[in-house]
């Protein structure tokens, strides 16, 4: 059977497994480090601020999070802030990267449904080091036929990676919790996106819901994918 449908992309952080908790709960400490010199209200706006700025230079990660929180403490603190506090701000990134990695319900179900039918990759930014620690500790590494860690998601990228694993993006699909990285970009590159929100989306990710697209779908966890994929092919196949 000609599947309309040849190769399923999927996003990792917040999608395969948790991941903005842990930085969400970094910065509660980083915010609590530096409660002496503003309130927590403005002491988060501005790291959100360095990281905005710091995107282009560090790139998506951990590792850029820690220098944006030691260049906020520089800039709070006017310089002076104690070596105290950088050590433990350079604590807690290692600790980041030492969390073990905690996978989202029916992930390897999911995964395993569509596996046999379809060429599932992963697509995910962010630190290389990182990101392979926690896609061989999630234990799905071997359901997939491809990884790619890359700089950013751009409808360039998506065309890429699926016409390198697939068949182009007109016959591929991205999943992800990201409005702005995983289905904006995805959909313009001429694919379907499937939105899965998460609880907890960084600010910097945050978009208009594109309701109007007519590859767009929303579901409200990991293991409805199975059934809306089956539910497109059969739509497709129909006369």
């Amino acid at each position: 059977m000609t599947r309309n449908l040849t190769t399923i992309g999927f996003d990792a952080d917040d999608t395969l497994w948790q991941n903005e908790q842990f930085f969400r709960l970094t910065e509660e400490r980083f915010v609590a480090l530096l409660g002496a010199h503003g309130e927590a209200a403005e002491i988060s706006g501005r790291l959100l601020d360095a990281e905005r700025r710091n995107l282009a230079f560090y790139g998506f990660g951990i590792k850029g999070f820690v220098l944006s929180m030691i260049e906020t403490a520089i800039e709070i603190t006017k310089g002076e802030v104690k070596a105290s506090v950088i050590g433990e701000i350079l604590t807690a990134g290692r600790e980041m990267v030492a969390h073990p990695v905690e996978t989202l319900p029916h992930a390897r179900e999911t995964l395993a449904q569509l596996a046999g039918d379809y060429r599932l990759v992963v697509i995910t930014k962010g630190d290389l080091f990182d990101q392979e620690r926690k896609l061989a500790q999630s234990g799905l590494g071997d359901l997939f036929h491809g990884v790619e860690i890359v700089s950013d998601k751009t409808p360039e990228m998506y065309r890429r990676v699926f016409a390198r694993h697939g068949d182009g993006p007109e016959r591929a699909m991205m999943v992800g919790n990201s409005l702005k990285s995983d289905i904006l970009p995805a959909l313009e590159a001429g694919a379907w996106a499937v939105h899965i929100p998460h609880e907890l989306t960084w600010a910097l990710e945050h978009a208009e819901e594109p309701t109007g697209q007519p590859r767009y779908r929303r579901i409200p966890r990991l293991s409805a994918l199975d059934e809306l994929v089956r539910l497109i092919e059969a739509e497709a196949a129909a006369p």
